[in-house]
């Protein structure tokens, strides 16, 4: 077992990862049948979401790992970190000093994988049709005022505030080209066919209504800024991430991302050399919180979510359940996202039981405070449990607090969760693009996908819009600061931690290293195989 290390330089923005070392070789080849990837996240379509992979829908890592592959977008994400560049796109830029015009010109020759020639008319199609459904993923795209067409290869987003981060959301699923002759302009598209543009396309085996295998070939049309590795991948669903490391032990899979447990990963990372399976440790933006319903009674009172944040000891947390897989986190920032403050340590200091207590009785809330904590079972993997357990015994030992914990399936949990079921949840986040917006704003603006209650007009209409403004996003980092300090201030949101990304693969797959974006997004695209080492 070779174990390879990508490592991310902690400078002003995110640049290009770096193999500091790795064993077997770096050459691909697209021979030896499709390469198979593990992953225990589930695809299910049910009666509440009949459309998990429509992209106008589709707003979780599971599934947009499977739309990237096969929804193509004007720009992209580059392969390492950086600045988004031009995909089904041949150009495309600001056409304003006020970062409120933004114009893109397709590539020539463009198809959809049937053959269809791709038009801007399809882009405006696609957009305004995401944003029309108005599902949650919408909210990406809420700059959009209008699109407009010039010709077949010009479109023109006029937006409705200056956005300097719109580059990055065209690299997103939602804003993926889709054809009209697929997709209604009014409704969803249930199932799990999916149609485009992309490097590849997918045929899905299902069972139940829930995919358990998503076959990809090499689309022969494609046209654009990817060059696959492989003519076929195929991404395979477990139950559980031991059933998981027994296929790629046994070779059934060539490589497994997630969700590995952190036994799993300790126990390949300390297996030493000379093995079959690689294990490739990334940087990761992944990132853990507690979320509040401020309207419930128990937690109404922002003394009470205070006091919880005096309390909650991260890095204990962190070093019982996920070790050195995670980093505690004092901010819904990341610590390597540009515009990172620690604010909650800056305001809360290290845990102090005698503080929460203060907070409390000037308060005048009575101890201790009755709670129940929720958490999704099967969504981040099994140590989540773990994690709440920890969490329920620091909270209760501090004698302020009669903490209850509850688990539940994604498919019940999050539904109740957007309905303001839970007055405390756990939640999860892979940024949609590695921007400091992007962990504040979908949590914080108005039709936040949490459903969240919470209001602060300051942050709304004042410091979101200011810190889009700039491009230069040092510059920006004033009022994304003066955001992450109101969030500590008033506790809508408690961050935990951040966690590192890993991949398993086996030592003839090539390109592990680059399956991952920054996003934690795969990239079946880089992989390949090559030979044994």
């Amino acid at each position: 077992m070779n174990r390879k290390t990508l490592v991310l330089p902690a400078v002003v923005g995110l640049l290009a990862p770096v193999l500091a070392a790795c064993g077997g070789s770096n050459s691909g080849g697209s021979g030896g049948g499709a390469i198979v990837v593990g992953t225990t996240d589930r695809f299910t379509a049910t009666k509440d979401a009949p459309a998990p992979l429509d992209p106008a829908y589709a707003y979780d890592v599971g599934t947009w790992n499977i739309l990237r592959q096969t929804v193509q977008t004007l720009m992209v994400q580059p392969r390492g970190d950086g600045d988004p560049q031009p995909e089904a796109a041949e150009s495309c830029g600001f056409t304003d000093s006020g970062y409120e015009r933004y114009a893109c010109k397709l590539r020539d020759g463009l198809k959809f994988a049937n053959g269809d020639p791709i038009t801007a008319k399809d882009v405006k199609f696609s957009i305004d049709r995401a944003i029309s459904l108005k599902g949650d993923v919408s909210a990406l795209l809420s700059t959009v005022d209008t699109v407009e067409t010039q010709g077949d290869n010009d479109v023109i987003f006029h937006l409705n505030t200056a956005d300097a981060t719109f580059p990055f959301k065209l690299s997103t699923p939602v804003a993926g080209i889709v054809n009209p002759k697929d997709y209604e302009k009014g409704k969803l598209r249930d199932g799990f066919s999916v149609d485009g543009s992309g490097p590849y396309t997918l045929q899905a085996d299902v069972k139940n209504d829930e995919a358990v295998k998503i076959t990809f070939t090499k689309n022969p049309n494609y046209k654009g800024l990817l060059k696959p590795k492989n003519d076929k991948a195929e991404i395979r669903s477990f139950e559980s991430a031991d059933a998981m490391g027994a296929a790629l032990n046994k070779g059934d899979i060539d490589l497994m991302t997630r969700a590995m447990t952190p036994a799993q990963i300790e126990k390949l990372g300390a297996a030493g050399t000379g093995g079959k399976v690689d294990l490739v440790e990334m940087p990761g933006l992944e990132i853990r919180y507690l979320g509040f319903n401020t309207n419930d009674p128990s937690v109404k009172s922002t003394a009470v979510r205070q006091a919880m944040a005096e309390v909650i000891n991260r890095a204990e947390l962190v070093s019982k359940v996920y070790g050195s897989q995670a980093e505690p986190l004092f901010s819904m920032v990341p610590a390597t996202i540009t515009g990172h403050s620690n604010s909650f340590f800056n305001k809360y200091g290290d845990p102090s039981v005698s503080k929460a207590t203060t907070t409390l009785h000037k308060a005048g809330i009575t101890t201790p405070v009755k709670l129940t904590l929720h958490y999704t079972t099967d969504h981040y993997g099994v140590a989540t449990a773990q994690e709440f357990e920890v969490l329920k015994k620091q909270l209760n030992s501090s004698g302020l607090f009669d903490v209850d914990i509850k688990g539940e399936p994604w498919d019940t949990f999050r539904p109740a969760e957007k309905k303001g079921s839970y007055e405390v949840y756990g939640m999860g986040w892979f940024p949609d693009f590695p921007d400091a917006d992007n962990y504040l704003a979908p949590f914080l603006d108005k039709n936040n996908t949490l459903g969240s209650p919470y209001v602060n007009s300051a942050i709304r209409n004042t410091l979101i819009p200011e810190s889009r403004r700039e491009a230069d996003r040092l510059t920006a980092s004033k009022s994304l600061t003066e955001i992450q300090d109101k969030v500590a201030d008033d506790v809508p949101l408690l961050p935990l931690w951040q966690g590192k990304q890993y991949i398993a693969a086996r030592d003839d797959i090539t390109g592990a290293e680059w399956a991952l974006n920054s996003s934690s997004t795969l990239q079946l695209w880089e992989l390949g195989r090559g030979v044994s080492g």
